[in-house]
C-alpha cells in the first residue's frame, strides 16, 4: 500500500510562508491553561453538543426545503486519498465461496465480499469526543485510563451519538476574500465569522451546524502534498465565538478544520481541543461544499446518519444538505 506522510507540526512554519490572517489574533501572554470541559448536562452525559438537538429544531430545519435539491457533502474515498500522518485506506474484493469463477447452486449465484483495511479517519469524517483530549482527559473529564481498551473506547464512542439533523449555515470564506482558494495557513477570527454571516443574511444559532467553504479541498488529487501542508481555517477566538452560540459541530472543506499553521501562541490542534474536548462540539473535515457555495445555499438542512461501530471516535462519512 502506497506509503503517505504528513511533514511534522514542529516543521510547518518553515515549510510554509508567513500566513495570511483576516483577522490578526495574538496570544495573550499569560492565558490559562486549556483544560477539558465538564458537561452542562450532567455526569454521565457522553455527547455533549448534541444534546441541543430537538423535534423542533427538525422542523424548522425542514422549513428550508423549499427546491428539493440535495447535496452529497462527502468525498470518494479510495487507497489515493490523501490523509494526516499514518493514516491509509484499501478496499480488498473477494469472491469468498467461488473463487474458482464458478457458481453456486443450480442457478449459478455468484456474490462479491469487500474487506477495509483502513483508518477511519480519512476522507470526509466526523470526528467524535473521545478522539482529541487534553492530557489524556476528555470532554465531561473521561480519563484515558478509564475508557481507552484496544477494541475501542468504553465512553464517548460514536454509537452513542443521535443522527444528526439541524440547520446547516455554510459561511463562504473564499467569496468573502474574493477568491477561489483561500490561502494556507489563513485565520479567520470571530470577527470574520459575524462579517461573513451577516453579509449572506444569516444568523449564527443554537442548535446550528457550521460549514466553511474555502476551495481548499480543490487541492485533493491535485496537489496531495501541499493539500496536507496546512490550510485556511478557525482561530482560537473563532472557537470560542462558535461555542458560545451553542453550535453542534463546525465543519470545513480541509482536513483541520482549524488553520495550519497555527496563530502565534497556540498549541497543536488547540483549536480542535477548545471545539471537541472542552466543549462537546463535533468536527466535520473534508466537506464539500463547492457546489453549496456556487448555489448560494447558505441555510439548508443538514442531515447525518453515521455508521454505529461500538467504542470509535471517528468515522468516515457522507452527509446530505436538503434545500
Amino acid at each position: 500500500m502506497k506509503t503517505r506522510t504528513l511533514i511534522g507540526l514542529s516543521s510547518l512554519c518553515a515549510a510554509i510562508a508567513a500566513p495570511l490572517s483576516c483577522s490578526e489574533s495574538k496570544a495573550a501572554p499569560h492565558e490559562e491553561a486549556l483544560q477539558a470541559g465538564t458537561s452542562e448536562w450532567g455526569a454521565d452525559d457522553e455527547i455533549g453538543a448534541a444534546n441541543r438537538l430537538d423535534p423542533d429544531l427538525v422542523r424548522d430545519a425542514a422549513k428550508l426545503v423549499t427546491t428539493g435539491k440535495s447535496y452529497s457533502l462527502g468525498i470518494e474515498v479510495n487507497n489515493r486519498t490523501p490523509a494526516y500522518g499514518h493514516r491509509t485506506f484499501q478496499v480488498f474484493m473477494t469472491q469468498p465461496e467461488n473463487p474458482a469463477g464458478k457458481g453456486i447452486g443450480t442457478k449459478g449465484l455468484t456474490y462479491n465480499d469487500e474487506m477495509i483495511e483502513g483508518w477511519m479517519g480519512v476522507g470526509t469524517q466526523l470526528n467524535g469526543l473521545g478522539h482529541i483530549g487534553i492530557e489524556n482527559v476528555y470532554y465531561n473529564g473521561h480519563k484515558e485510563q478509564d475508557i481507552l481498551t484496544i477494541h475501542g473506547v468504553k465512553k464517548l464512542g460514536l454509537e452513542k451519538l443521535p443522527p444528526l439533523v439541524t440547520r446547516g449555515v455554510l459561511l463562504d470564506m473564499a467569496a468573502h476574500l474574493g477568491t477561489e482558494m483561500v490561502r494556507e495557513g489563513t485565520a479567520f477570527g470571530a470577527a470574520d465569522l459575524e462579517t461573513v454571516a451577516r453579509k449572506q443574511g444569516v444568523t449564527l444559532r443554537k442548535g446550528d451546524i457550521v460549514i466553511l467553504h474555502t476551495g481548499w479541498l480543490d487541492l485533493m488529487g491535485k496537489d496531495d502534498k501541499r493539500f496536507l501542508q496546512g490550510c485556511p481555517g478557525i482561530n482560537r477566538e473563532a472557537a470560542r465565538l462558535l461555542a458560545g452560540k451553542g453550535i453542534v459541530a463546525v465543519g470545513a472543506d480541509t482536513w483541520a478544520v482549524e488553520v495550519v499553521p497555527g496563530e502565534p501562541g497556540a498549541g497543536t490542534f488547540e483549536v480542535n481541543q477548545t471545539l471537541i474536548a472542552k466543549n462537546g462540539i463535533y468536527v466535520l473535515e473534508n466537506i464539500r461544499t463547492a457546489e453549496l457555495a456556487r448555489d448560494k445555499a447558505y441555510e439548508f438542512l443538514f442531515v447525518l446518519g453515521h455508521p454505529k461501530y461500538t467504542g470509535t471516535t471517528q468515522a468516515i462519512i457522507n452527509p446530505v444538505a436538503l434545500r
